[in-house]
């Protein structure tokens, strides 16, 4: 892993950790889904002319057709989805903390369900993840976080594990933009449908929303997904997956910074206790890979 890979990794956890301050700003002055499907729209048509015009082609492999269904239900509609509905009363950083626990999740299903190898250094990982989130979770709802906001939150976080497990692989072949983009706009359109049926469609044009919609559209919403991909093709998909453990530190560092959200000593302790915990399950992924 070289210097540009390094910078390309903590450029990736920031931008997809500041995603949740972003998103905390928009659902603030507009309604989460609709709003949500526009900014898919808007990214996939990006990601989808950027790709015709690499020469990348609409005829995907079946595996490849599958990713971009699964994870354009599951990640877009679905865990951002939830996120965004949940972030309209429990705060940005919680959020993050809790989508920080992916990594974790997948190494427990697939070490239980999956056989999959996981040696000490990975099971103490997991054992300091789980700690870590349940401090948090114990300290903020006994501080009166909304549970509702909470429980979307869980159910957006397990939709992506599970995404990741079903479809683990199967968008490798090539046009990885393309595929990026019909995500997006799988995403697009099941939101589109849910919003417009079920939301009012009322939005407070304020500097803050456009703001916030332009970046979150641009930057976590495009940049980010590239920079991913990019990622992983230059270090692999294991090594590329240990940037993971900066969202946790990331997201409630941007919250705190723009947000002015509050950090009580046990947060802080169980972020430190999150990122350690995630860092060794991929420092673990990568030895049993190697081995």
């Amino acid at each position: 892993m070289d210097i540009l890979a390094i910078i390309a990794g903590i450029g990736f956890g920031v931008m997809w950790a500041s995603a949740f301050t972003s998103a905390r700003v928009i659902v603030q002055y507009a309604p989460p889904l609709t709003t949500l499907s526009v900014r898919f729209l808007i990214s996939g048509l990006l990601g989808v002319g950027l790709a015709l015009a690499l020469g990348q082609s609409w005829r995907l492999t079946r595996g490849q057709w599958i990713a971009t269904v699964v994870f354009g239900i599951c990640q877009n509609a679905l865990y951002l989805g939830l996120n965004f509905v949940a972030m309209q009363s429990v705060e940005a950083s919680l959020a993050a903390i809790i989508a920080s626990s992916m990594p974790l999740i997948v190494a427990i299903a697939g070490w239980g369900v999956l056989s999959e190898r996981l040696n000490w250094v990975g099971g103490l990982g997991l054992l300091a993840g789980i700690c870590g989130v349940s401090l948090i979770m114990g300290t903020r709802l006994s501080g009166g976080a909304d549970l509702f906001g909470v429980v979307l939150c869980l159910l957006g976080v397990l939709s992506l594990a599970i995404a990741t497990l079903v479809v683990r692989g199967a968008s490798s072949g090539g046009n990885f933009l393309m595929v990026v983009g019909l995500q997006l706009l799988v995403g697009a359109v099941s939101l589109g449908i849910i919003g417009l049926t079920t939301e009012n469609i009322a939005v407070d044009w304020t500097w803050q929303l456009i703001l916030a919609f332009t970046y979150t559209t641009l930057v976590p919403g495009l940049l980010a997904t590239l920079t991913w991909f990019w990622l992983v093709n230059r270090v692999g998909a294991v090594r590329a997956a240990v940037f993971h453990f900066l969202t946790p530190f990331f997201g409630v560092a941007i919250a705190a910074v723009l947000l002015g959200e509050s950090l009580g000593r046990g947060d802080l302790i169980g972020v430190s206790i999150i990122t350690l915990g995630i860092l060794a399950v991929q420092v673990s992924k990568q030895e049993t890979t190697a081995s």
